[in-house]
């Protein structure tokens, strides 16, 4: 990773328009991909496996100077701009057809001070390779469960991961962003400097900018207690599931998956395929109170497999690669307050006529520090919810069957459903905008929309627009 001083200043604020395409090309520092190129057809592809889509050129942007020429070219010439850091996004907005794609994932600029616990990133990072660098020093930032997706759309989403209740989100350990605007001047964000974008990028997604480099703030992580506690999927286990994560400590993060059952050495032959739940969880604190706290999980059933023991943190990341790998797949997702009994029955109902082998259901358990900070204070608003259930189709062939598979069941939950979180949308229309930015949050971003993008350049995205 290049090294990148923190006090680096943007390479320039503002940089002319070139209307050729050629021409465009031969300003850049970085390197463009064209239709004709050789790489071309791996540079579009997405983590999302079904998105085929073939944009006119790809930019492997070098710097912040790159990505403001290209963002300067494409309004120049009507061109639509799709912004890929890692390319996780659900709705496959990370590359269109026809489309100038701004490629962030050359710029792995990185500075970490250790004595200040602060780090800056270029958005090229995925959270994974941030991860293992500031880990070596015994610090971290607290981001997702993928290490494949990349640092500026988790970001600017909100960031809800295997540390949230004890660190927050990840929004919530930004102190500085440098942001490309829709006129290509670069500027900067802070509390102190442009603080209404500054608010708009924590939560807000990439509607009003694409940012190039984050300023986090580093949290001490080492040694944790990790891994997952394997359940049989009953009732009795679901229902109590939600109580147990809500009482836990902050220092436990808990993320269940019901899924079906894998040929592994930890399951017995007699129960791989049928449903179970992997209590995957994070515990970072003393080794001691971390088993006790993973002891109400033990005991809602005889466990299946018992995989939780002592590991540095990237190790997480290492045991749910496999999750990490490309594939096709299809999403719903809600926020909602509780499971209730209903809610239970649907689940099991739903997953046992599931659509795919690998379709799943996620239950996340959030509140602690997250839901310690005002829901005015960033875009990210859905501060009191303290669950998260995304509903997941990983698939081959036809698409259709899967699609239709988990809009039926989100359908069947939504009696359940208190919002939704903006990085688990597909392209779901403007009402599910909505729901994940309730009244006064949906307002002012509106307003700051139409500050810094009043043309609604940056729109491949969940879309706040600015009329």
């Amino acid at each position: 990773m290049e090294s990148l001083r923190p006090d680096a200043a943007p390479a320039l604020s503002l940089v002319p328009a070139v209307l050729d395409l050629r021409a465009f090309v031969a300003t850049l520092r970085g390197r463009a991909i064209l239709p004709s190129d050789d790489s071309y057809d791996t540079a579009r592809q997405v983590q999302n496996a079904s998105i085929d889509r073939r944009p006119a050129v790809i930019v492997k942007a070098a710097g912040p100077d790159d990505v403001s020429r290209a963002v300067r070219y494409a309004a120049s010439t009507g061109r639509e701009i799709a912004v890929r850091s890692g390319g996780h996004s659900f709705a496959g907005y990370s590359v269109a057809d026809n489309a100038i794609v701004i490629d962030l994932s050359a710029m792995k600029g990185l500075h970490i001070d250790v004595e200040r616990r602060l780090a800056w990133a270029q958005t090229g990072l995925t959270s994974g390779e941030l991860t293992a660098a500031t880990s070596a020093h015994g610090l971290v930032v607290p981001f997702g469960d993928t290490s494949s997706v990349g640092i500026g759309g988790i970001t600017l989403g909100g960031g809800i991961g295997w540390l949230s209740r004890k660190h927050g989100l990840t929004i919530d350990n930004v102190v500085w962003a440098e942001v490309v605007l829709a006129d290509g001047s670069i500027v900067t964000a802070s509390e102190a400097e442009n603080p209404d974008l500054f608010w708009a990028i924590r939560g807000g997604g990439g509607n009003f900018g694409v940012v190039t480099r984050f300023q986090y703030r580093l949290v001490p992580v080492d040694m944790v207690l990790g891994g997952a506690v394997v359940l049989p999927a009953t009732r009795e286990v679901l229902s109590g599931l939600v109580p147990v994560a809500k009482a836990a400590p902050d220092e436990l993060s808990m993320i269940a998956f019901m899924v079906p059952l894998p040929p592994a050495p930890f399951v017995p032959a007699e129960l791989v395929g049928r449903i179970g739940v992997m209590v995957s969880l994070v515990y970072d604190g003393d080794l001691d109170a971390g088993q006790a706290a993973v002891a109400p999980f033990r005991a809602l059933a005889e466990p299946i497999a018992d995989l939780v023991g002592p590991m540095p943190y990237p190790a997480m990341y290492e045991l749910f690669a496999e999750g990490a790998a490309r594939h096709a797949s299809t999403t719903r997702s809600l926020f909602a307050d509780d499971l209730d009994e209903a809610a239970v029955e649907t689940m099991l109902e739903w997953m046992n006529d599931r659509s795919s082998p690998m379709a799943m259901t996620q239950i996340r358990v959030l509140g602690g520090a997250v839901s310690r900070v005002a829901p005015e204070a960033t875009a990210f608003a859905h501060r009191e919810r303290d669950v998260l259930v995304a509903l997941v189709s990983m698939y081959e062939g036809d698409r259709a069957p899967h699609e239709a598979w988990v809009r039926e069941y989100f359908e069947a939950l939504r009696p359940s459903a208190r919002g939704v979180y903006v990085n688990f949308l597909e392209d779901e229309g403007d009402k599910r905008v909505h729901d994940a930015y309730p009244a006064g949050t949906f307002e002012r971003l509106v307003a700051i929309k139409r500050r810094y993008d009043p043309g609604n350049l940056f729109h491949l995205n969940q879309n706040i627009r600015p009329d």
